[in-house]
């Protein structure tokens, strides 16, 4: 009797634990604005806008909350009459150029647009000024002897034998 009371009160508690962590795992997604345009131009916006989290995924496709918050951010300012411009505006005031997936190029983003390119440009001239002090090397070291190295060179092998 002892063993069975054991086993209901197991098997109520993990009925109890699966049903208060139920609502916790829920997904819950965002709500959709009631006008098809106004979700169109959010969702629109939502793949234009870097979430600050993730850094390498839009805010649509990322699940972190910080997206959630910015997509609903988003909506909110949409169904309040704001441009996207304006809510372009917003959202880079609040976390500078990098938000947007697609920065415009001015002095204070030369560096993320042009800072690769400069990067590759500099690795290849490293790599064909130590090519080049290679083969100048090689060359150098290819030369033939002269006639004075040469009778020294057998001079020290007569010497050796």
């Amino acid at each position: 009797m002892r063993v069975l009371r054991q086993v209901l009160l197991g098997a109520s508690c993990a009925l109890w634990l699966g049903f208060a962590a139920g609502p916790g795992l829920a997904f819950t997604p965002d709500e959709p604005l009631g006008d098809p345009a106004l979700e169109a131009r959010a969702r629109t916006l939502h793949a234009e806008l870097r979430c600050m989290v993730c850094q390498g995924q839009s805010i649509a496709d990322s699940s972190a909350p910080l997206a959630q918050d910015m997509r609903a951010i988003v909506r909110e300012r949409i169904a309040g009459g704001a441009s996207d411009d304006d809510v372009r505006g917003f959202l880079t005031d609040r976390y500078g150029d990098y938000v947007l997936l697609d920065p415009p190029v001015k002095p204070e983003t030369y560096a993320l647009w042009f800072g690769p390119a400069a990067v590759f440009v500099a690795g290849a001239a490293i790599a064909f000024a130590l090519v080049r002090r290679a083969r100048a090397g090689a060359r150098e070291a290819g030369a033939p002897l002269s006639v004075e190295e040469r009778r020294r060179l057998d001079a020290l092998l007569d010497d050796d034998t």
